[in-house]
């Protein structure tokens, strides 16, 4: 009986007996750790003793002159060719959703070639670009001819590398951006249209901002893709980018092992580059999407907690107000 008034009268007073928590026991954790870091650390130590990874040829060549400017070119082809795939990728996507068959026709057939068919194979056809077309005319067909460009006669691997590129991830860009235009939902559109806004205004104000979120992530997953297909430019051929210089420099030192680390530790260090940018891009268009309060938001609402709630009467509820009642 005493023990049942002491815990009614801990309950009036409003101070109950604190809950004694006691932290769940993991040891599958700490197991786990462990056998990551020795597994790591014999990694590193079979990696650090085995002469045949010639660490002294990979520092020597890490920041080599001819490295850095093809690691700089790797960069060029990157940025170039996904800027254009971009741009053609919005423009295929808009065909695909229009109602024009025609235009509709197109871009299904362009994505059906370029998406059918292999990068490396399509990089042999522009490094052959040259042989097929021996002379490029430019003006009114079968009238007059204002520019003619001998192919044969110009060093133009570096763009034939570009557009080849480009051209490919076109495709894969147009799906990407119609699937994020998809992902707004009509009753937007609506309501922007009701609102007077024109059709620029709508796309620029209310589609875009939305679609984003769908477009940016896989887009920063082909961008870093990208990165990593100009590799294959060899196939133009193009070889004074990243690896093409790594395989060319192997070839007249006969180290082949420690020039393919460094590329990969160049395309590793650019790649993290790029995703550092992406999570921030991301988090840019991802705002407001997330139910988690900001500080500045639990902050309003703390000081919100301390202030005065006033009600302003309506005239419908109100049994004071001629002709009010209450509901």
């Amino acid at each position: 009986m005493s023990e049942h008034t002491h815990s009614a009268t801990d309950v009036r007073d409003g101070e109950p007996e604190p809950i004694r928590a006691v932290p769940l026991r993991r040891p599958g954790r700490w197991i786990a750790g462990i056998a990551v870091a020795v597994a790591l650390g014999l990694l590193l130590w079979g990696a650090a003793t085995n002469d045949a990874y010639r660490w002294d040829i990979y520092g020597q060549y890490l920041f080599d002159r001819r490295i850095t400017a093809a690691a700089w070119k790797t960069i060029q082809l990157t940025v170039l060719a996904m800027v254009i795939a971009v741009a053609l990728g919005v423009v295929l996507a808009v065909m695909r959703l229009s109602t024009n068959p025609v235009l509709k026709s197109v871009s299904w057939l362009y994505l059906w070639v370029f998406r059918g068919t292999p990068v490396y194979v399509q990089l042999v056809l522009w490094g052959l670009f040259p042989s097929i077309y021996k002379q490029l005319d430019i003006g009114i067909p079968f009238v007059h001819q204002f520019v003619h460009i001998d192919l044969q006669g110009i060093d133009a691997a570096f763009l034939f590398a570009v557009i080849g590129l480009a051209l490919n991830e076109a495709a894969y860009m147009a799906e990407i951006v119609r699937a994020g235009i998809g992902s707004v939902p009509e009753g937007q559109l609506e309501a922007s249209t009701a609102l007077g806004l024109s059709w620029g205004q709508t796309i620029r104000r209310t589609v875009l901002p939305q679609a984003m979120r769908v477009i940016i992530p896989p887009t920063g997953n082909e961008l870093i893709s990208m990165l990593k297909t100009t590799s294959l430019v060899a196939a133009v051929p193009y070889s004074l980018e990243l690896y093409g210089r790594a395989r060319d420099i192997s070839g007249a030192n006969f180290q082949p092992i420690p020039l393919l680390l460094v590329a990969a530790t160049w395309y590793l260090a650019i790649t993290s580059v790029l995703m550092v940018g992406q999570y921030f891009v991301e988090r840019h268009y991802s705002r407001g999407l997330s139910r988690q309060l900001t500080a500045r938001q639990l902050q309003a609402l703390a000081n919100a907690q301390d202030a005065p709630v006033v009600i302003e009467p309506d005239a419908s509820t109100d049994p004071d107000t001629p002709g009010g009642e209450r509901k």
